[in-house]
């Protein structure tokens, strides 16, 4: 652990685990009740200091860490591929697309703008400025168990906020690496604070209810975020959350279904499909939906299934076993249900598998709103194809859902595209693109996919209270 500048051992610790092979890469410390109090001491304390900084001091600091990411780049992407399972060249994604928040956030640093206002009596002036919340509890998920940090860690810091971080028991070796940088660039004792624990209950309990922190940050699943939002509202918390999310990809009748498929095939098992911006409901006209197989079916078929270290591995393992366990529940309650099974459908065991987390890439037609797969996020590598017949209906159909994160929309038409964007009821569409996210763009959701933007201007607005002056001159 990471508390006011000091790399704290002598603590009870437990194992970090490689889930390609299931052996353990490390050990880190489990954090008791005193640790996460002295944590939050050491943010709320520093945070007098750092909110005085300047915003090009900060900007530096940010710049800096940013280069030292950037020269770790290997180091790091092969540390998240052990520790995560992700292949390596994803890795390396991660890690670049991680870099770029903290560079961003460095010259946002400097764009924090107040305002005068103009007053209807002639004396008085109003003044509005915007200053650093506070201590910000952030809480990051093991699915980008680097990328997620720099996408809070980076606004917060350059607002003038201190933070501690929890990151996912699953992957701490990460936020490890990413504090030794923060470390290294120069941030002042007790403005980056690290605890590790293997049950989370009491860090979020804490970030919720103790008044010295200001804000809670947290990407995870809905229905931890509505227990942390709920415990937070009690104490009046600033809360962003960035949840889970059921993405429906809408193929046009005028889209090319060939092109709609190898685009889908690449986003959909990014990451092995654990992605809470991975397509969950794929909707293809019924006059194209062969040809769209055919080619998704080809395109996954070449998918190599194994450790993300090996050379040509485009599907590494899932997280755990209980992963698993729920997607494969998913595949065999559709098919039991009538939908088709084109490709894959099992977890696989054989050979050097054997003691991974591994469940080949999969594809599903004919699914029905009945089926479980329709309606719950899967975060795995399943296709789930559906076919429709009317254009009419299809953007009531994408709609259909509690989920309001992330939706694809594949069309040649401007005008189809635009009556798209502004009938989806989503908060990040790609039109025929499959990567609509960037640290320059808002990120996140409607409905029960969460609260709050991270990136772009929206991301430091998280972080910064709004103060208005009143004077008679």
């Amino acid at each position: 652990m990471f508390i006011n500048g000091e790399w704290l051992t002598g603590r009870p610790t437990f194992a970090v685990a490689n889930p390609a092979t299931g052996e353990t890469i490390d050990t880190v410390p489990d954090c008791n009740a005193a640790d996460i109090d002295t944590a939050i001491g050491a943010a709320h304390t520093a945070f007098a200091e750092w909110r005085a900084t300047t915003a090009y001091h900060r900007a530096q600091l940010l710049y800096r860490a940013w280069e030292l990411m950037s020269q770790r780049k290997r180091e790091l992407a092969e540390l998240m591929t052990r520790e995560q399972g992700k292949p390596l060249k994803a890795s390396l994604a991660e890690v670049g697309y991680g870099a770029d928040f903290l560079l961003w956030f460095a010259e946002e640093a400097k764009r924090v703008y107040g305002q005068m206002v103009p007053s209807a009596r002639e004396n008085q002036r109003f003044m509005v400025r915007r200053d650093p919340v506070g201590v910000v509890g952030a809480i990051t998920p093991w699915n980008y168990p680097i990328s997620m940090i720099t996408r809070k860690l980076g606004p917060a810091l350059a607002a003038g906020c201190t933070v501690v971080l929890k990151p996912a028991e699953s992957t701490p070796l990460c936020a490890r690496a990413m504090c030794e940088i923060f470390e290294a660039a120069g941030f002042p004792k007790g403005v980056v604070n690290l605890l590790t624990v293997s049950d989370p209950t009491a860090t979020g309990r804490a970030f919720c209810s103790d008044a010295r922190v200001r804000k809670l940050t947290f990407t995870g699943s809905t229905a931890v975020g509505r227990k942390l939002n709920a415990e937070a509202a009690l104490h009046l918390k600033r809360v962003s959350m960035e949840l889970g999310g059921h993405a429906p990809a809408l193929v046009f009748p005028d889209a090319d279904p060939v092109y709609a498929a190898k685009g889908l095939s690449l986003v959909k098992f990014l990451n092995m499909g654990q992605a809470c911006i991975s397509p969950n409901r794929i909707y293809v006209h019924e006059d194209h939906i062969d040809a769209f197989l055919g080619e998704l079916t080809r395109r996954v078929a070449r998918l190599q299934v194994g450790d993300g270290m090996d050379d040509g591995i485009g599907i590494g393992p899932l997280i755990n076993a209980a992963a698993i366990d729920k997607i494969d529940a998913q595949v065999q309650d559709a098919v039991a249900q009538g939908a088709q099974l084109h490709h894959g459908g099992e977890r696989l065991r054989e050979g050097a598998l054997a003691a991974g987390h591994f469940y080949a890439p999969t594809i599903l037609s004919g699914v029905t709103p009945e089926m479980k797969i329709y309606r719950e996020e899967t975060f795995g590598p399943v296709a789930p194809v559906i076919s429709y017949r009317d254009e009419d209906d299809l953007i009531a159909l994408a709609n259909d859902t509690e989920y309001g994160l992330a939706a694809y929309v594949y069309s040649d038409k401007l005008s189809t595209t635009m009556r798209a964007f502004e009938g989806l009821d989503f908060g990040i569409i790609g039109i025929n693109d499959i990567n609509p996210t960037s640290a320059a763009a808002p990120f996140g959701g409607m409905k029960d996919s969460g609260m709050g933007r991270e990136g772009a201007q929206e991301g430091i607005a998280e972080y910064l209270e709004t103060k208005t002056a009143g004077m008679i001159v």
